[in-house]
């Protein structure tokens, strides 16, 4: 990547220079460029993907989507050398039987795919991922000529389009449809429930020019994948829409009208509003880092959950939108759904929160998961759903329950509606928006954490206890589960808070204060954290789930020396098994070793990720596709960069030696506020904050001396120190403050960074 330039026309300490700032306007990105080159082209035209040999999975390939529509592209398997394979599948095509449970009867479902079949057999090609543009180009080469090709899902439209223009001897290149069987994808790996079968074949028809193929489903309704193929000279150009409708059969004529309406305008019309709305997302904020291959990593994390998440999309299941054979067809509340939406926050997105929307809008369904006794006044969410938030029939084969804790079957996993929640809190901490928090988190914990309350009891400690309650993943249920405890915590924590917030004298109040008062200590040993009062952490555990009081509740933050003494003992002995360990358990731990400001743990870490589990296209596997962990590796990154729980801003908490340049824009934090920052030579130059909501501006800035505080047209601020590097300043709704060093001028330019060595690019480059 190219050095930043120092020539700037930003003015230090002036209001031209604030403004300029405030407004992202592009600076400099090498010293060679044009004043007016752009760090954001600059780093995402740095990150796209490059495919120079053929993919064969999945795993390999570009993909495409909006949130709803997603397309996976690579060699068509047992035809690698005849065919390209354009997958087509949408987030919202679901089954609609809830008596074979979320893992059958309610699973999302294949639809189909495309072939391109060239005329000659295929000899090469060269293939690049424009991140900025999210859009697939390039060439494909056969033994009788080329095929070149533009390609992208629309991101308002929700259609596909493929241009491509062949040479004379692939003039008759084709495409074919082939529609899957309408059958949970988790069929290939599990026993069928009784009486449980696939849907009927789809049929394909022709409707005055357009193509469909109907997928009439049993429970009623239908999906429709409609196409249209375009000529222009020897431009060809395909659309393809995705309808679905339950129970009604109306999906045939929206797909129709759909494809009709996008086969109207050329490619390059199409493609001119879907390029405006993705160079508008990327310039929300910005993050430069001296390693290469993460830096590139983490700007295609943020093409990737644009590409399979927005607001009113389905909450991501555990393949996107791409959905692919794997065992887990459907959305994953113990884990996977939390991580899949981190990093909306510091990276400034909170357009793409569907977990906030959904819980909301779904409420209803949440008391309907818990057993009929407690509904009145309790909610829970299933380990499993559909996008309403339904789980079905519950049993280890149809689906996971909430359970009761004391019971079994089934299995009581009680706490995942309040670790989902969390989500929720977040998405209100760095909005400062209160309808989030009286319309949803407050009534949503409060019944969180009342469906607790009716079991926990006083031991003869005199303390409050759980009955047994289970873990995700380790297995066994046990009394004390520190899953649920450092849950309950947090969720009676959060209500109190909350509460004064709102102005509401709640009448459970004094329960959750005698939770906090009496609860029984978390269960641990000499190895630090235990599974709970029964079971100690005695063999290879991927999942977190004993540790979340650690990360990301930041209940437990080493605030202490043997507080920090029982987090790096759990630490090490969490990830000192191997055996079972996965992705997102290195994820886990470059995040915990953040909050210990390790930044060399930290990024180790993340090397034994991107070495052991990261695949070429930066997806990844257990048994079937999953995408939570990459997206959590960004989140990683974040917590590297800044940390903002207990009300402070941490600014370059946890970053390693080698990181010695860093510049971050326009990063989203908790209280709302959005930070700015330089380090250059391993000093950090200056930190810019603006206040979004007037919250109490509390900042580690990491400078080391006396600093100089300044408001956006360079005039003194007040501000009080209050120890360890930490300052306050007072910042109404609006006004911002730039911390320097005392008497320092620095250069308040937003540009990438240098590179500390080459790395190749992601994809498949020769």
């Amino acid at each position: 990547m190219p050095s930043p330039s120092r020539r700037t026309v930003l003015a230090t300490g002036t209001a031209l220079g604030g403004a300029l700032l405030a407004a992202g306007v592009p600076a400099q990105a090498s010293a060679g460029a044009q004043p007016d080159a752009d760090p954001w082209k600059t780093v995402l035209d740095d990150a796209d993907l490059v495919w120079q040999r053929m993919p064969t999975t999945w795993y390999e390939g570009p993909y495409l989507g909006n949130g709803f529509l997603g397309s996976g592209i690579y060699a068509e398997p047992g035809a690698e050398t005849s065919a390209v394979r354009f997958n087509v599948q949408h987030s919202e095509v679901q089954d609609h039987r809830p008596e074979f449970g979320s893992l059958f009867g309610l699973a999302r479902l294949p639809i189909g795919h495309f072939t391109l079949e060239p005329v000659g057999v295929i000899t090469g090609l060269d293939w690049r991922l424009g991140l900025r543009d999210a859009e697939l180009t390039g060439t494909l080469t056969t033994d009788r000529g080329t095929l070149t090709f533009r390609a992208l899902v629309h991101n308002s439209r929700s259609v596909l389009a493929v241009e491509v223009t062949p040479s004379e001897g692939e003039r008759d290149f084709r495409w074919v449809f082939h529609p899957a069987d309408a059958i949970s994808p988790r069929a290939a790996f599990k026993p069928l429930p009784e009486g449980y079968r696939g849907n009927p074949p789809a049929e394909v028809a022709e409707h005055d020019g357009v193509s469909a193929a109907v997928q009439t489903l049993l429970s009623g309704g239908q999906h429709v994948t409609a196409w249209r193929e375009r000529t222009q000279g020897a431009t060809r150009t395909l659309y393809v829409h995705v309808a679905h409708s339950y129970p009604r059969s109306t999906a045939l004529g929206r797909a129709l009208a759909a494809v009709r309406e996008a086969s109207a305008s050329p490619y390059d019309r199409l493609a001119r509003t879907h390029r405006d709305w993705w160079h508008a997302y990327f310039r929300k904020s910005f993050l430069s880092l001296p390693d290469a291959r993460i830096q590139r990593f983490y700007w295609i994390q943020l093409y990737k959950t644009a590409a399979a998440a927005r607001r009113d999309a389905p909450v991501m299941a555990t393949s996107g939108p791409w959905l692919e054979s794997t065992p887990w067809p459907n959305t994953w509340w113990n884990l996977n759904v939390q991580l899949e939406y981190w990093l909306i926050h510091g990276s400034n997105h909170l357009e793409l929160d569907a977990v906030t929307r959904a819980l909301s809008e779904f409420r209803d369904n949440l008391s309907k998961e818990v057993s009929s006794g407690y509904r009145a006044d309790s909610l829970g969410i299933p380990r499993t759903t559909d996008p309403q938030l339904v789980n079905g029939a519950a049993g280890t084969l149809t689906g996971y329950g909430v359970g009761i804790p004391g019971q079994d079957p089934p299995t009581p996993e009680v706490g995942n509606l309040t670790w989902a929640l969390h989500n929720v809190w977040l998405s209100y901490r760095h909005t400062m928006d209160e309808s989030i928090l009286r319309d949803v988190l407050f009534p949503l914990l409060r019944k969180a954490v009342n469906y607790y309350l009716h079991f926990l009891e006083p031991g003869t400690d005199s303390r409050l206890h759980l009955p047994a309650t289970f873990s995700p993943e380790y297995g066994g249920n046990t009394r004390d589960c520190n899953y649920d405890l450092m849950l309950l915590t947090w969720g009676c924590r959060t209500l109190l808070e909350s509460a004064e917030l709102l102005g509401i004298d709640d009448e459970l109040a004094p329960g959750w204060r005698e939770v906090l008062a009496k609860r029984v200590a978390y269960p641990t040993d000499a190895n630090g954290f235990m599974i709970g009062a029964d079971i100690p952490f005695a063999k290879s555990h991927r999942h977190y789930s004993h540790l979340l009081a650690v990360y990301p509740l930041y209940e437990l933050t080493g605030r202490t020396p043997d507080e920090r003494a029982l987090i790096e003992r759990s630490l090490a002995h969490w990830v000192g098994f191997e055996g079972a360990l996965q992705g997102y358990t290195f994820t886990g731990a470059a995040s915990m070793s953040a909050l210990l400001g390790k930044g060399e743990d930290a990024l180790q870490y993340l090397g034994e990720l991107m070495t052991r589990f990261i695949q070429a296209n930066t997806m990844y596997k257990e048994s079937g596709p999953v995408i939570e962990t990459p997206l959590s590796a960004a989140q990683s990154l974040h917590d590297m960069v800044c940390q903002s729980w207990g009300g402070v801003v941490r600014v370059f908490p946890a970053l390693p030696a080698a990181w010695a340049d860093l510049t971050v824009h326009n990063f989203r934090t908790q209280g709302a506020f959005l930070l700015s920052a330089v380090r250059e030579g391993g000093v950090t130059r200056w930190v810019r904050l603006v206040s979004e909501a007037g919250a109490p501006c509390v900042v580690r800035h990491g400078i080391a001396g006396t600093v100089d505080v300044r408001d956006g047209r360079g005039r003194p601020l007040r501000y009080e120190e209050t120890g360890g590097g930490v300052i306050q300043v007072a910042l109404r709704k609006g006004e911002s403050a730039l911390i320097t060093a005392k008497g320092d001028r620095p250069d308040l330019t937003v540009a990438p960074v240098p590179a500390n060595e080459p790395a190749p690019r992601w994809g498949l480059p020769a």
